[in-house]
């Protein structure tokens, strides 16, 4: 073996210790492994003055393994633990998107007398960033003035970064002042909260202010736009970062840019990132086609993200979970199950891998095969459930109407449920009019959060239909006395490269008074074909427990006028005959408007595909993708 070519353990350990700074700088977390395990053999391990479990402690750090690195920290005596060392730990806790645990470790180094350096200072700047409160980023701050740290560029770079992040745009402009010197980095960080606290248009001014541009600065522009609808000027900055500056499209740009499309439903810009990567030399990055995979999925385009993803040559777990989250959100859970098998010849699923599947058997009505995938999800799959995977097996279960096993397997629970648990309940027990169930949620809801109006809207509009008046107005005027507002429902849809956004009721458009005469078209078609407003999604807009004429009708109207059914409306007018349309809202689509638009699309021979905050649906002659099971 090699190590026996070596005359002493010092010069052996130097040889590991180097390998291993070789791993953990190219993040070769399987190298690694290999070389621990010859470690472990050979015995070097546990030689006196080798410092071996430092230098692994490093390897574990670098890629990521936070676990296994944290079992090394511990093992190390406290003697031969550095300042690096602890640091080491931190950073990779704050890489993990782990900041709570990173704060714990730093006041633990506080407490065993070990000086930070500005590496460490750095770490938890970040930590308190990740958090994005403000108390968290003053005594981020406060650390680094009481230990003494010199505030150099990077530190200054990290202040303002945090600042922005937790909001606090005055003090990171404060700092940005008060620099002597001062980088594009400095110049981007800032930007990024600008553009995030402040708006696109003073965001834009600082944009053209900046003496340098690098690639994030225009990812954060672009992103901007296009999550804000601007979908012109998005192109347009795009167009001048190819054709006019020195840069080209990063992967880490691309990704970024196709993050924006995904979140705004703007497939425009996202084919044109798509042909730009197909013209690249390169074969395509995994990271980028997991992008895209995930953007078309989002976009409602889903056929086209399973081409791509097939066309990949290489996929990780990442891809698969892009592709699985996809399928399930359309509700194509038979799909889900069929490939999901496949994956073990690539990767190890995870737990969004597991999360995915259980959504897609939730969504599909697949219940048998959910509960199967719950029960081994620990001992085939070795995951410990999580919150969601909980969360989707309870709505799996109350969507069949089972309540009595997600009551169950809620009491079960090894961890405390949170709101999404229960409320996945609270959801079915609306659906089956099970008032017993409701009530006790409803008091456990209201204790984790008491501005919740979705947990009081159904309990008040069960009351409703079950004809208890009195406790449906109760509930509302709680929450009128606590001024509480119910989230507004806002659809948006993309016509000629521009979006465009509806409220209930709104009026604001340019072409408002085509859309109302639609409307007026579209409900008296609807009207002749047997169509019945379906009240139940209108209750909680009542004024009072006594319904007259004049209150059915403007209750009427206000079902009517629902963002969704505007939306629909403006793209019959402003696309031509027979292209599809798509809808994309923030909120889970009413019982009339489903049943609506699932006619409208058989009247006027639509495809109309709507996104709400749960799932796809796709209207296709008179049936839903959901097969009303949603």
């Amino acid at each position: 073996m090699l190590w026996l070519t070596y005359r002493n353990i010092a010069s052996l350990s130097r040889y590991y210790r180097t390998l291993l700074r070789s791993c953990a700088c190219r993040s070769a977390l399987n190298d690694g492994e290999r070389l621990h395990a010859t470690i472990v053999t050979n015995g070097l391990s546990d030689a006196p003055d080798a410092y071996i479990s430092n230098a692994l402690l490093l390897m574990y750090s670098k890629c990521g393994h936070y676990l296994y690195a944290r079992k090394l920290f511990d093992q190390i005596p406290l003697s031969r633990k550095d300042t690096v060392d602890w640091t080491n730990l931190i950073d990779c806790y704050t890489l993990q998107k782990l900041p709570v645990e990173a704060l714990f470790l730093f006041r633990k180094m506080q407490e065993y007398g070990v000086k930070p350096d500005e590496v460490t200072m750095l770490c938890i700047l970040r930590a308190c960033a990740q958090l994005g409160y403000a108390t968290a980023g003053d005594h981020g701050i406060g650390w680094v003035m009481k230990m003494g740290v010199p505030f150099t560029l990077k530190m200054c770079n990290s202040m303002i970064d945090m600042y922005a992040k937790c909001g606090l745009m005055s003090d990171a402009k404060r700092v940005f002042e008060g620099m002597e010197e001062r980088s594009v980095v400095t110049w981007t960080v800032l930007l990024d909260g600008v553009v995030r606290w402040e708006g696109l248009d003073i965001g834009r001014a600082l944009f053209d202010e900046m003496p340098l541009r690098n690639e994030v600065a225009w990812a954060i522009m672009i992103k901007g736009y296009l999550e804000n609808g601007f979908t012109r000027e998005a192109l347009s900055l795009l167009s001048e970062i190819v054709f006019s500056s020195q840069f080209a499209l990063n992967f880490a740009t691309l990704c970024s840019i196709l993050s924006g499309c995904a979140q705004s439903g703007d497939l425009m810009v996202g084919r044109w990132v798509h042909v730009y990567v197909l013209k690249m030399e390169e074969d395509m990055n995994v990271m980028v086609g997991t992008a895209l995979v995930n953007m078309y999925a989002k976009c409602g385009r889903v056929n086209t993200a399973l081409r791509v993803f097939h066309d990949m040559h290489y996929r990780n777990v990442v891809t698969w979970n892009a592709m699985l989250s996809g399928l399930a959100m359309h509700g194509l859970g038979s799909i889900v199950l069929e490939m999901f098998p496949l994956m073990g010849k690539e990767a190890h699923p995870d737990d969004v891998t597991m999360t995915s599947v259980l959504s897609a058997c939730s969504h599909s009505g697949l219940v048998d095969q959910g509960v199967y995938y719950f029960n081994n999800i620990k001992c085939i799959y070795g995951i410990a459930p999580q919150m969601e995977h909980y969360a989707c097996t309870v709505d799996l279960l109350g969507r069949a109407g089972r309540l009595d096993e997600a009551e169950k397997l809620i009491r079960d629970m090894p961890i405390s449920p949170n709101e999404v648990v229960l409320g996945s309940l609270l959801g079915s027990c609306s659906k089956y009019g099970r008032l017993d169930f409701a009530e006790k949620l409803l008091e456990d809801l209201v204790e984790r959060d008491p501005n919740n109006t979705e947990c009081h809207i159904l309990l008040s509009n069960m009351y409703a239909m079950q004809g208890k008046q009195d406790k449906s107005n109760n509930i509302r005027l709680v929450l009128r006395e606590k001024s509480v507002r119910k989230v507004p429902g806002m659809s948006s849809i993309h016509v000629g490269g521009q979006v465009h956004r509806f409220s209930a009721g709104d009026k604001s458009h340019p072409c408002a008074a085509q859309i109302y005469s639609k409307l007026d078209e579209v409900i008296q078609k609807l009207r002749l074909v047997g169509y019945v407003p379906n009240m139940a999604s209108q209750i909680f807009s009542a004024n009072n427990g006594h319904c007259n004429v004049e209150d059915l009708e403007e209750k009427e109207q206000a079902l009517f006028s629902h963002s969704e059914k505007l939306a629909v409306c403006f793209g019959l007018i402003a696309t031509n005959v027979g292209v599809p349309l798509y809808i994309f809202k923030n909120l889970r689509i009413c019982q009339d408007c489903h049943s609506a638009i699932k006619i409208i699309s058989k009247i006027y021979e639509r495809e109309i595909v709507i996104r709400d905050r749960n799932r796809f649906h796709t209207f296709k002659h008179g049936s839903c993708s959901c097969s009303d099971y949603w």
